[in-house]
């Protein structure tokens, strides 16, 4: 029997179609054999499982066999096989629509392609210049025949010699595909993409070394593990067994903190395992973790809108029959019952978490470093999981204590909250370098957190929204009075003209560091308060923080750091330079501040006369007696800044304050640094 015809299509031209559009996915097509040599076994099972099939089904391997000389992979199986009645019926009818509608549509995605149309074996042409297919069906008296097709919609069937059940796959490797014609290549596929599938499958032979070389042994190569943990029911199963799973799945990683064994039956299928991963840091390295399964089948591990974006920070196995398994991740994301798996997985996850912080919640804070970024994510990405997460989620204290939500707020709303009735949580990113400031709190009898993670800032920007009346603030943000304001601010006792002079002499001799602005302010703070505080606006710091994460916040990240000089008017050493000050330049200041007052009296008049016109009102020689005013004002105060600037740079006692304060904040190095020690020394003698 020979038979030729043409294979069922509306379009002559399937094959380049299929070749060039699904070459970016070329190597799907090892999966897709190996899925329908497995598919036929566990055919050929279940009949025999059901007495419709009575002999002997002996070895059910499947196998790969890769031939390089004759430039051919096979796939066999001893499943169902096929007669030549359902090769037409399965391979020679394509369920293809037309041409146009299939490039417009598909034209990105392999995978849609091949799970829209049915077109799981014709994969194989992605790789192949020829196909044979060699089968005999289990049914009794089966002949056994060959299918064979070059790459054109012409095909041929004829009879074939085959001794037992099954079929063979003979794809013969195109010349542009030849990477699949290296044994390496084909390993490493089969690990893959098919070592969980539920039949054994070999490739070649286990090798040994004999003779100073590895050798073929006799044993068969089996590349799979029919049998994956996630099958098991969890009762059989131990904590070792778990970790070395992980292990299997990611030898290179660290031991996990702890697992989900998924098992569920209704509203859907589902299993799987998912690990939580110790994540410190740098989360996008450890995203993609997550393999999706059908049918212990590999489909894809790129899962984001697959399941909730914090999840994929999670590692492990997810497998469900209700999964399509031929499909782009798009068409995943789309489907009603991949959403109810997403939605239970979330539910799953906040359910374990919760249950090891009400069960052990000792071992639960213990690893609350490694869970928090993962937990910090979730919160700020998916409202659902906020609610169910801030039962669970900890602050930690620079003591390294830890407080639920709920317990801290209880802790510190006696303390800590302002006059406006506003509850104020105190916090440093870093213990060591903030530590004066934290020491400043904590004799006021304030808590301190320590929100040292690389998601915290925004978690303090989110809780701000979700917690009444609440405000974060580093603690080095401002005077220890001034983040916690109990009363109203007591005034200096100074002028406004020593104020202004106190302030110049502070600012004239503060370092030129690069993108950082410094202003000045004198405040009454206390004779036991430090005599020169540096502080940072929490905002712009916040805002600068968040720009790592936001997109479209990178101006802020261009923006200079701004800190203010807080000098301590009530300080002894203050004082001390402002007399100095008072008693060095007053001769030299004399005139000029006479000249100053007389030239800002005239800007005044100037200003009250124009302040009665309109704009348009104002003639030219308006606009230029009142520049000429302000031009001779600006003179006699850059006179005065400049006397005041010569007096302070021979001061040592501002010179050290200033740098005191740097050091204090980690800001004084190099040369600076070295005039400081030098500096030090002489004060000592």
């Amino acid at each position: 029997m020979k038979q030729k015809g043409n294979i069922g299509v509306t379009t002559e031209n399937i094959f380049p179609v299929i070749k060039k559009f699904l070459y970016s996915d070329h190597e799907i097509f090892l999966r897709e054999m190996v899925s329908n040599a497995v598919d036929a076994t566990q055919k050929m099972k279940t009949l025999a499982d059901k007495g419709d099939y009575k002999e002997e089904l002996g070895d059910m391997t499947v196998r790969v066999t890769l031939n390089e000389k004759k430039k051919t992979l096979t796939f066999s199986d001893r499943g169902i096989g096929m007669t030549a009645e359902e090769i037409d019926k399965y391979i020679n009818q394509i369920a293809f629509s037309g041409v146009t509608d299939f490039l417009d549509k598909y034209k990105d995605s392999a995978n849609a392609i091949i799970g829209h149309f049915g077109l799981g074996f014709y994969s194989a042409f992605m790789v192949s210049e020829k196909v044979e297919i060699v089968t005999k069906s289990y049914q009794e008296d089966a002949k056994a025949v060959r299918w064979t097709c070059d790459g054109s919609p012409e095909f041929t069937i004829e009879d074939a010699k085959k001794e037992d059940r099954g079929t063979d796959i003979i794809l013969h490797i195109a010349d542009d595909c030849k990477e699949f014609l290296e044994k390496q290549k084909i390993q490493e596929l089969l690990n893959k993409y098919c070592k969980f599938m539920a039949i054994p499958i070999a490739f070649g032979k286990k090798q040994e070394w004999k003779d100073g070389k590895m050798q073929d042994t006799d044993e068969d190569n089996i590349i799979n593990n029919v049998e994956p943990l996630w099958t098991k029911a969890p009762s059989t199963l131990k904590d070792e067994d778990y970790k070395s799973f992980y292990r299997t799945l990611y030898p290179m990683q660290d031991e996990p903190l702890f697992w989900i064994h998924l098992n569920v039956d209704f509203p859907f299928n589902l299993t799987g395992i998912l690990y939580f991963p110790r994540i410190q840091s740098n989360i996008d390295l450890q995203k993609n973790k997550i393999q999706l399964f059908c049918n212990q089948v590999f489909v894809t591990d790129q899962v984001e809108g697959i399941v909730p974006e914090f999840l994929t920070l999670l590692h492990g196995v997810i497998d469900s029959p209700d999964i399509p398994l031929n499909v782009s991740r798009s068409y995943l994301q789309s489907d009603a019952n991949v959403k109810k798996i997403s939605t239970y997985i979330t539910k799953k996850v906040a359910d374990r978490l919760k249950g090891i912080f009400n069960e052990n919640r000792k071992e639960y804070e213990e690893k609350w470093d490694d869970l928090k970024i993962f937990i910090h994510y979730g919160m700020l990405s998916q409202d659902d999981f906020y609610d169910r997460a801030k039962d669970f989620a900890l602050f930690k204290d620079v003591e390294g204590k830890y407080f639920t939500y709920e317990e801290y707020k209880t802790l510190i709303k006696g303390e800590q909250t302002d006059k406006d009735g506003t509850l104020v949580y105190l916090y440093a990113n870093n213990k060591e370098e903030e530590y004066s400031y934290i020491e400043t709190a904590k004799q006021k009898g304030y808590s301190v957190l320590l929100l040292d993670g690389q998601l915290d800032t925004p978690v303090a920007q989110m809780l701000e929204q979700k917690l009444e009346k609440s405000r974060f603030t580093r603690v080095d943000g401002d005077i220890i009075d001034r983040l916690i304001v109990k009363e109203d601010a007591k005034k200096t006792e100074l002028s406004d003209e020593q104020t202004d002079s106190l302030s110049q002499v502070f600012k004239s001799q503060m370092p030129n560091i690069d993108k950082t602005e410094f202003s000045v302010e004198v405040q009454a703070l206390g004779e036991n308060t430090q005599p020169v505080v540096i502080t940072q606006s929490e905002y712009m710091r916040r805002m600068k923080d968040m720009s790592r994460f936001q997109s479209g916040m990178g101006f802020y990240a261009q923006m200079p750091d701004m800190y203010t000089i807080v000098l301590n008017a009530d300080h002894a050493l203050v004082k001390k330079v402002l007399a100095d000050t008072e008693a060095t330049t007053m001769e030299a200041l004399k005139p000029v501040l006479a000249e100053l007052k007389g030239q800002e009296a005239r800007l005044a008049a100037i200003r009250q006369i124009q302040d009665k016109k309109k704009y348009d009102e104002l003639t030219q020689e308006d606009k230029d007696q009142k520049a000429e005013a302000e031009k001779a004002v600006n003179e006699q105060k850059n006179k005065k800044n400049s006397i005041l600037a010569d007096y302070a740079k021979g001061n040592d006692i501002v010179h050290q304050l200033i740098d005191l304060a740097l050091l204090q904040n980690g800001m004084l190095k190099g040369a600076a640094l070295d005039a400081f020690l030098k500096r030090s020394v002489e004060l000592i003698k």
